[in-house]
């Protein structure tokens, strides 16, 4: 081949380089584009031509080819050793029920956190530590105080000179001190006073909390006990801040716990808080049980369930079939002979085994509840590699290979 030769089929060569991109272009004018994605990101669409983050050129997506890239055909022996299982999205009554966790606690109503209302020392405490039960108007410690004998003192010398005045502010001071009224009437008619006041039970319980031990020394802002009635508990439950509008007031719960198999207690939802904790991020629920054999102890864990109550007619599939990616959601749809197609859903809520499907799925649809997963990838794959077959890759062909030009 001469020189000449050799010239005119590389000007061929080049003006088809040229041409056929052209060409290429000008067929797919008349072809709908639904939108433009990066080539290196499936997940990153746009209206119009540009680039991608990774400085790419966009590739068009086209209305022709958009609905089967992503669909995947498998053999049916292959389907049966996949052991892929389908389920129906249909439209049903779905419960806003929330399964969560909870502790129990004191009833805060039921709680008496026992204070002297003058400085002195204990001479005997009859409760010695905390879970000891105590029943009203049991004695549970005496008191030594300077300031009550001189006020035990002043009152005797009142009565003895007979003003009524005086009787007055003496006993009223002697009840704003902190002794009983039955002591106070005994005193004024025995007319002796007492080194130690004694100290007694306001309410039945048990003591759930000491701080003092026999011989100290304690002012008025020392909280000597804390006693508790537990025949009512306090329940609290944690309730995730995504559920925290589908709990309100009323709403009824069931509780269960590990160590009473079998056995639940029915109430219904007491009080909401008003903030969230900023650990857990969870709003606490109070519900309120009668606890009449003490089987329900403080701080105890539970399961515990809130019925927040029904959204009706909506389509629901089981939540095994949704595929969460952290950008989206997506379920594998059945669409027969072995053919199967990934599809970007918007997902509702989810009580149970089931969740709510707001967009993306008609009722009646068929939706893979096993190896989904295994199909998704698959169609994910498929749509990338045909995405990334840029329109004039076939103009390559018509440039002749290296060792097809004559040396």
């Amino acid at each position: 081949m001469n020189t000449l030769s050799l010239k005119t089929l590389l000007c061929g060569a080049m003006l088809a380089c040229l041409l056929s991109p052209a060409i290429t272009l000008a067929a797919d004018a008349d072809r709908e584009v639904l939108y433009w994605v990066a080539p290196m990101d499936a997940n990153y669409r746009r209206d119009k031509a540009g680039k991608s983050p990774m400085g790419m050129d966009l590739l068009p997506v086209y209305a022709d080819e958009a609905g089967d890239n992503s669909n995947v055909t498998i053999a049916p022996e292959i389907v049966q050793n996949l052991g892929i299982r389908t389920a129906t999205a249909e439209r049903s009554r779905l419960w806003r029920s929330i399964d969560t966790v909870g502790y129990v606690d004191y009833d805060e109503s039921r709680v008496s956190h026992i204070h002297l209302r003058t400085e002195g020392w204990i001479e005997h405490l009859v409760a010695h530590s905390e879970g000891e039960r105590v029943r009203k108007g049991e004695q549970l410690l005496e008191l030594y105080s300077p300031d009550l004998v001189n006020a035990q003192e002043e009152f005797v010398q009142a009565l003895a000179a007979g003003n009524k005045g005086l009787i007055r502010a003496s006993r009223a001071r002697l009840i704003a001190l902190g002794i009983p009224a039955n002591q106070v009437k005994q005193l004024e008619k025995t007319r002796k006073v007492k080194q130690t006041i004694a100290i007694y039970s306001p309410q039945d319980g048990v003591v759930s909390k000491l701080m003092v031990r026999h011989g100290m020394f304690v002012t008025p802002d020392k909280q000597v006990m804390s006693l508790a009635d537990l025949s009512s508990v306090w329940l609290l439950a944690e309730i995730y801040e995504a559920q925290a509008d589908w709990v309100k007031v009323g709403f009824p719960a069931e509780v269960s716990l590990a160590f009473l198999p079998g056995r639940t207690w029915e109430g219904q939802v007491e009080y909401i808080y008003p903030s969230l904790d900023p650990k857990t991020r969870t709003l606490k629920a109070r519900l309120r049980f009668d606890n009449s054999d003490e089987a329900l102890k403080p701080n105890m864990y539970a399961n515990v369930k809130i019925y927040g109550g029904p959204k009706e007619e909506v389509i629901v599939i089981p939540v095994e079939a949704l595929i969460r990616t952290g950008r989206e959601s997506r379920v594998v749809i059945a669409l027969g002979a072995g053919k199967f197609a990934s599809r970007t859903v918007t997902a509702g809520i989810e009580s149970g085994d089931w969740v709510e499907i707001l967009a993306g799925i008609e009722p009646g649809e068929e939706v893979v509840t096993s190896g989904q997963f295994l199909l998704d990838s698959e169609a994910s794959l498929k749509a990338s590699m045909t995405r990334m077959q840029r329109p004039g890759a076939e103009v390559r062909d018509n440039v002749p290979d290296e060792q097809d030009i004559p040396q």
